[in-house]
């Protein structure tokens, strides 16, 4: 080690625990999101299980001290592989005490949580100030909380005039010792996030986490040990710890694709901050469009050219996106489109989550618009989906939408680092001779497939359209013509299921609940399906992977459970409010899609509350449900 540290000097003292979950609470600005970060990222490399959330504010610069201006961070941390948020914390860093206040809104904190809070606004100049702090210290402590009073910014005085920016390695320090995290690492993850600010700033930070340390050790009396996961678990595989974003741009340099184009939009725009980053280095690049339409049109034009490109968007960008997307499918140009689901419609919840963009990604287009689309469950699914994806485009000349959320985007979860396969990326372009015989379109009846003719191969020139076509892209308005070209592009859709393997189901093969999601639910789902069926409860679960084509065998094993269910985050009509009635009802997104599709009576539970289910949520309706079934016997 490089200096003895207080975490090391008690480690003997620390109480030994397998979780906790630890948020860090600020105004927008404070690096609460950057302590975070680097806290899982420790905790990642000491083998423990991660799963961290970011909180950000809808508004870019909302006001300070207030509820809605809340911005931080939620990491849980366990003895085991982690794989949502959890429930309530156990232990909050708030820089002032109004943005808690929204946290406890959205019932992320329980009696007992320990609140570690600035207590500066308690002797702050303004008496409206001084009396905010006092109501809320005493509503806390009325309701349960635990509230330790810090002078954290006069102690970051010592160090830095200007706490506001180094406040965020102090708190790290604190949790570090809190936590029993060994100094070296967090300091290689300091060293790491400064390295372009240069040896001075990585000084200065390092110094502050050295004082975070030493102030936790002394005006606090408890002090964790969270051991690593199983070794079974661990051995053998080296981790790596990214979110989903990063993941994704991972996906697309392991893919061999060379050029993604986008227009910025939260909460995607930080893939192609990684993207511009790094992307140079394998030989790709980024282009930033005037527009969402533009970045899709040049997209299109590489992958016409014989690339396969790929373009990263978010909702609103997914309804600019949707003519050139039809383009996509009646000329049959493969692009991958990878579309980070916020809140919506219109602008929405920009910064939040939600799982609203499955219509709009199946049927957004106008006419009959086949497309493959697959929504990845966890951050290691966002890599190896774009290498699918990219796959799956040029296989079938289609393009395919990969759905992720702000849930994956911003999170962090460590996975197995993938060891790259020279199979993954693209193979070269084919410019040999065209056999002119051969139409641009040659549709295989059974398959829909056909080979591509690409700029640059000998005889093989055609005009693209985006019209009705013959298998010669010769414009057509007949009715034959137009028939045969819409079963051809729909038959591949029917030939990739026939690839398909059914879904495999969480728990037992049959019972009385059957509990379907998709996306990053999974995680929350799979956790209450497994307390609930600790109880003596007969649920399973199920996620889904691909959502156009569907994955095959779903009917066969609806039919086994007494009644199947979705939990999603998306808008639902609550059966039990006022005028509506079974026959007017609106259902989930998927399980829409679940009862066109099996023609079996799915129901739903959803919300659209703006941040991921947690697994107590889930259980508690889970338990509604089966409990009714059981009534029923």
């Amino acid at each position: 080690m490089e200096n003895s540290s207080p975490a090391a000097d008690s480690a003997m003292a620390a109480q030994q625990i397998h979780e906790h979950i630890v948020e860090i609470v600020s105004d927008s600005g404070e690096g609460a999101q950057k302590a975070g970060q680097t806290f899982g990222s420790v905790c990642a490399r000491m083998g423990n299980g991660v799963w961290t959330v970011e909180i950000i504010p809808a508004e870019i610069q909302p006001p300070a001290r207030s509820p809605a201006g809340a911005s931080g961070i939620r990491i849980r941390l366990a003895s085991r592989q982690v794989t949502n948020m959890g429930d309530e914390a156990d232990l909050v860093v708030a820089f002032n005490e109004q943005v808690m206040f929204s946290r406890i809104a959205n019932g992320a904190y329980k009696a007992g949580t320990v609140v570690l809070l600035e207590d500066k606004w308690r002797d702050d100049p303004l008496e409206e100030i001084r009396e905010q702090y006092a109501k809320a210290v005493a509503e806390y402590r009325a309701n349960g909380l635990i509230v330790h009073e810090l002078p954290i910014e006069k102690a970051c005085l010592e160090i830095t005039p200007n706490p506001r920016r180094g406040k965020n390695m102090f708190v790290l320090g604190m949790l570090c010792h809190i936590y029993s995290r060994d100094p070296n690492i967090a300091k290689a993850q300091i060293a790491a996030t400064f390295r372009r600010k240069g040896d001075k700033v990585i000084g200065i930070n390092h110094q502050l986490f050295d004082a975070g340390q030493r102030f936790a050790a002394e005006q606090l009396e408890f002090h964790y040990q969270v051991p690593p996961r199983p070794a079974e678990e661990l051995e053998g595989k080296r981790f790596i710890v990214t979110n989903g974003n990063t993941a994704v741009g991972l996906g697309v340099m392991a893919a061999g694709i060379e050029m993604v184009a986008m227009y910025p939009i939260t909460p995607a725009t930080s893939a192609s901050h990684y993207l511009a980053d790094v992307f140079h280095k394998v030989g790709g690049f980024v282009h930033q469009a005037e527009d969402e339409i533009a970045a899709i049109a040049f997209a299109l034009g590489s992958s016409y050219a014989g690339k396969t490109a790929c373009t990263i968007t978010s909702g609103p960008g997914l309804a600019l996106k949707t003519e050139n997307l039809a383009l996509a499918v009646m000329a049959e140009i493969p692009l991958v489109l990878v579309v980070v689901q916020r809140g919506g419609p219109s602008t929405g919840l920009p910064t939040k989550v939600e799982q609203g963009d499955l219509l709009a990604a199946l049927y957004g287009e106008p006419g009959d618009a086949p497309k493959v689309v697959i929504a990845a469950a966890t951050m290691e699914e966002c890599l190896h989906y774009v290498i699918m994806a990219r796959r799956l485009a040029e296989a079938f000349r289609i393009p395919v939408i990969l759905l992720t959320d702000a849930n994956l985007a911003t999170g962090q979860q460590p996975y197995p680092r993938p060891e790259p396969n020279m199979d993954w990326l693209a193979p070269p372009i084919d410019q040999s001779e065209w056999d002119k015989k051969v139409p641009p379109f040659d549709w295989d009846e059974t398959t829909g497939l056909s080979p591509r003719p690409v700029p640059g191969m000998a005889g093989g020139e055609y005009v693209l359209t985006g019209l009705a076509h013959t298998d010669r892209s010769k414009v057509a308005y007949d009715s034959d013509s137009n028939q045969h070209g819409c079963n051809m592009r729909s038959r591949k859709l029917a030939a990739l299921a026939g690839t398909l393997k059914p879904p495999t189901v969480h728990g037992a093969p049959e019972g009385d609940l059957l509990v379907v999601g998709w996306g990053s639910t999974m995680g929350a789902i799979e956790e209450a399906v497994d307390r609930v069926a600790a109880d003596g409860h007969k649920v399973s679960s199920m996620h889904l992977r691909f959502l156009s084509p569907m994955e095959p065998g779903l009917k066969e094993v609806f039919q086994r459970f007494r009644k199947v269910m979705t939990v999603e985050i998306n808008y639902s009509d609550d059966p039990t409010a006022p005028l509506i009635t079974d026959e007017n009802r609106r259902y989930a997104q998927l399980a829409w899609l679940l009862r066109a599709h099996t023609l079996i009576d799915v129901d739903c539970w959803s919300v659209v509350y703006g941040h991921p289910l947690q697994p107590g949520m889930i259980q508690n309706v889970l338990i509604k449900h089966v409990t009714a079934l059981e009534g029923e016997d």
